[in-house]
């Protein structure tokens, strides 16, 4: 492995840290009206009240603030003509009028200014970095900056129902505003969540459009690429998880309609004392569609401990999509039919994920086990930043659930400041082994080779303002050499500052 060095990071970042302090405003809250949980999902502590006149539903409105910055760098492990790097600072200001009678509305702009680590023509290899600036737009017109309107809706709440309209975050088991970058991954469309039923929580969505992070327009759910322009491949959904055989091109000459929905549809119960179950669905019309069923059971060992076995199956069902794109998310097998590249049924998207878990609590501390398991068929299609073996083997930039993928992890997980050993400092370590199939990497039906991957993240709240927060990730990942005899193992270095305000 390469020696990183911190120096031009520590540069760049006490820069960083210059800019957010002095721009925080004097007489800051001791707590924050809006905070981050680890994996950066919204958590609103204070929401506006209840208007009684038309003119209170501006006056009593809320601001919510927030200045960031992040540095990526990304080293192979063998000479490479490019390593990957990246820095940016942005933020976004989020505006939520009160509530009249229920009603209200949301307005949230965000943005990202890429301050010049990369040059033009190596955009395109940006890594974990890419999703400070958009690919795209940086091919096309040179403009590295993105600034839009990732959030945008009408919101009404009414016997412990909500509905919300237009542009929005939507947290489910396949979708998630996934905001670790600088722009969270948002979609367009109608929800509702219900929690009337007592221990019950139901959720619905309808999404006609999508917008990836590292995106400034809205796009269609699942098309990978837009159009036939050269750039085009990073117009539509081009996460790092899509399937590339459900491309423009592909659907287009099949006489597949170009403009997708995505139907969400689940249920959360918690009815028996220390046992919760979940159920989901996840479908694109005419292409495919998901069940998953999850049960997780609290069993308290005594002395403080508590075991969480955890169990998860999710089936996918081929309804147009094999045909298409392929069994492969890489999309090699479109238009073909039988036994292929390592795939026996090249043309179907039909396939299943297995996983379980074990999760031992004990006051700060947490530590998992997790197994994950995909069957001898196709890859899971999952390109809405919510990651199907997420909670069980998914480790930092893995995607471990192409056919016939074996996954085991442990994780340590421990809260300082609740330990009452450093206030403000948490840290969270996995190590993780991923077997894929090397048929299939042999024939060129997937890329990924066998690896072990170590994984850190480090949160830190500094003491003298308790929500200014940074956060570093390390990733340390060693794969088998490709049958071509490439090394795609490389380390991987980010660091991040959050200010809520």
């Amino acid at each position: 492995m390469r020696t990183f060095s911190f120096k031009k990071m520590l540069e760049l970042n006490t820069i960083a840290i210059m800019i957010l302090v002095l721009t925080i405003p004097l007489g800051a809250a001791s707590k924050p009206k809006r905070e981050l949980k680890g994996n950066m999902t919204e958590v609103y502590n204070k929401l506006p009240e209840e208007a009684s006149t038309f003119t209170e539903i501006f006056t009593k409105g809320m601001i919510y603030g927030r200045i960031r910055t992040n540095y990526f760098r990304w080293y192979w492990d063998e000479d490479s003509k490019y390593d990957p790097k990246g820095f940016a600072l942005g933020g976004s200001i989020i505006y939520k009028t009160a509530p009249f009678h229920g009603l209200s509305g949301t307005v949230g702009v965000y943005t990202a200014q890429n301050l010049g680590l990369l040059r033009r023509k190596d955009a395109r290899y940006g890594k974990s970095g890419k999703d400070t600036f958009s690919r795209y737009r940086v091919m096309k017109h040179g403009n590295w900056g993105m600034t839009n309107f990732a959030q945008f809706y009408l919101e009404y709440s009414f016997m412990k129902t909500n509905i919300k309209v237009g542009r929005q975050i939507f947290e489910s088991f396949l979708t998630n505003s996934n905001d670790t970058k600088m722009i969270p991954n948002t979609f367009q469309g109608i929800t509702l969540t219900c929690k009337y039923i007592p221990a019950t929580t139901i959720k619905f969505a309808f999404f006609n459009k999508q917008k990836l992070r590292d995106h400034l327009s809205f796009h269609d759910v699942i098309t990978y690429g837009w159009g036939t322009g050269p750039w085009s491949k990073w117009r539509g959904n081009d996460d790092s998880a899509a399937h590339k055989g459900l491309s423009y091109a592909n659907l287009k000459a099949a006489d597949k309609d170009l403009h997708h929905k995505l139907i969400i549809a689940g249920i959360t119960n918690n009815s028996i004392k220390n046992l919760k179950l979940d159920l989901w669905y996840n479908g694109v019309p005419t292409l495919f569609f998901s069940l998953m069923a999850e049960v997780n059971y609290e069993v308290p060992l005594g002395g403080g401990w508590i075991l969480t076995p955890g169990f998860r199956y999710m089936e996918q069902f081929d309804d147009g999509a094999g045909r298409v794109g392929g069994a492969a998310l890489t999309g090699k097998l479109a238009g073909i039919s039988g036994s292929a590249r390592g795939y026996d049924d090249a043309d179907s998207v039909d396939g299943r994920l297995y996983g379980a878990r074990l999760v031992f609590k004990k006051g700060p501390g947490k530590l998992l086990f997790g197994y994950t398991e995909i069957s001898d068929d196709a890859d899971i299609i999952a390109p809405w930043r919510g990651f199907p073996t997420g909670g069980y083997t998914r480790s930092m930039a893995q995607y471990n659930w192409e056919a016939k993928t074996k996954s085991w992890m442990v994780k340590l997980t421990y809260d300082f400041g609740k330990a009452n050993l450093i206030k403000g400092f948490r840290m969270a370590i996995d190590y993780a082994y991923m077997d894929y199939d090397d048929t299939k990497e042999k024939l060129g039906g997937i890329k990924r080779t066998d690896r072990y991957i170590v994984h850190i993240d480090m949160w830190y709240r500094l003491p003298f303002l308790q929500y200014l927060e940074a956060k570093a990730r390390i990733g340390l990942v060693e794969a088998d050499h490709r049958s071509n005899g490439d090394d795609p193992s490389y380390d991987e270095f980010r660091f991040e500052l959050n200010y809520l305000f």
